[in-house]
């Protein structure tokens, strides 16, 4: 219930001027509605509040009172009309002895319309050295909990009344609202950046663990005489090394879960020519894409460019490329080599080849199509792909 000063007054209706200055109050609090919702930081908006709440109010005097638990006190934080060294530095007891203490301690609105002559509550100081005569508190709470005391007061003649609570309440709990809003989204934000660290973690141990495994695959491909178990030693090393690299981007990308398609690429393809001794060329779009998409392309491209690196190395530059055209990427592998051969049909040579068969299985994973041509000289083998970037 709110201690209010009794006023006079009787059941007359309001005349035109109170009712437009009732008007004007449900005006400024619509506006502080919008604003209070769309904030983001907390400082700004109580500026604004104490701002507006002057306005509605026809005072020149307003301010926010933070509570500060460590002393019991209650910090002028935010307002408008006041001296310098008053905002952001003068605090009063938040004990029952004062307006702004009582709304606070109590939860209950207060009006006291001649503060020089209130035997209730005591006017601190620095009220008194602006000649403040009048006073109207509400107690802000957030997050069920009590957070501070908005205030309005005036050198004025006059009277807050019973109404006017309505008016200021109204600010109270768009300001607690807002509040909530933010320290909910300040949770939300700490929450995502912890998962977005766990997802970095995450994605270098993988990339770590891959490059084990590359190295001990070496190793045994090192230790072996027989040519096809070193070729296929070879091969599964290239495909977990696609693999870790592109662990290696998704950890150390700006935007966690994305690597950008250029880096990925072009840095699988000069490992290959690395391992295989081939001329590679590499150029690829800066696109960025997830990682559902990053590592079945980054397969693909080993996969063609290893076959191109075997049986085409000899007779000139092998070139990738990825560009994006119209919705989609289209990857190109280009050889100079000796072309396919004669009736060469992927389906066929998916049943004898296990590079064929992780082909066919990306492409489709990739929502794509894939085409082999001759190139004269040599071969071009086409994928195409949905842009996820269009998606």
């Amino acid at each position: 219930m709110a201690v209010i000063e009794e006023s006079p007054g009787g059941d007359a209706p309001p005349s035109a001027d109170a009712l437009a200055y009732r008007l004007r109050q449900q005006s400024v609090l619509a506006d502080f509605g919008i604003e209070a919702l769309r904030a983001r930081d907390l400082d700004p908006m109580l500026q604004r509040a104490t701002e507006l709440c002057a306005s509605g109010m026809r005072s020149r005097y307003a301010k926010f009172l933070e509570y500060r638990p460590g002393d019991d006190r209650l910090l002028v934080r935010n307002g408008v009309g006041w001296r310098a060294g008053v905002i952001g530095q003068v605090e009063m007891g938040a004990d029952t002895g004062s307006p702004a203490g009582y709304a606070y301690k109590t939860g209950e609105a207060v009006i006291s319309n001649h503060l020089e002559n209130e035997a209730r509550f005591r006017t601190p100081a620095f009220m008194a050295e602006h000649g403040i005569r009048r006073a109207i508190n509400v107690l802000v709470e957030a997050d069920g909990a009590k957070y501070g005391v908005l205030e309005v007061d005036s050198p004025d003649e006059g009277e807050f009344e019973a109404d006017d609570l309505a008016f200021m309440r109204g600010f109270a709990n768009l300001i607690g609202v807002a509040i909530e809003r933010q320290h909910a989204e300040g949770r939300l934000a700490a929450a995502i950046e912890h998962q977005e660290l766990l997802t970095r973690e995450a994605s270098h141990r993988v990339k770590n663990s891959l490059a084990m495994v590359s190295a001990m695959l070496h190793l045994q491909a090192n230790d072996e005489d027989d040519p096809r178990v070193e070729r296929l030693l070879g091969d599964a090393q290239a495909r977990i090394t696609a693999i870790a690299q592109a662990h290696d981007k998704l950890w150390r990308g700006e935007r966690v879960g994305e690597v950008a398609l250029n880096d990925l690429i072009c840095g699988i393809v000069s490992g290959l020519a690395e391992q295989t001794g081939a001329d590679i060329a590499c150029e690829v779009a800066a696109v960025q894409i997830s990682a559902d998409i990053a590592i079945p392309v980054g397969l693909v491209v080993t996969e063609l460019a290893t076959n191109a690196a075997k049986y085409a190395a000899a007779d000139g530059a092998i070139r990738v490329e990825i560009v994006a055209n119209d919705g989609e990427l289209v990857l190109t592998v280009r050889d100079h080599g000796p072309g396919l051969p004669a009736g060469f049909d992927i389906k066929a040579a998916s049943r004898d080849s296990l590079g064929m068969r992780m082909i066919a299985s990306l492409v489709r994973q990739l929502g794509g199509t894939i085409v082999f041509a001759a190139a004269d000289p040599g071969t071009v083998a086409t994928l195409r792909f949905p842009d996820p970037r269009t998606a």
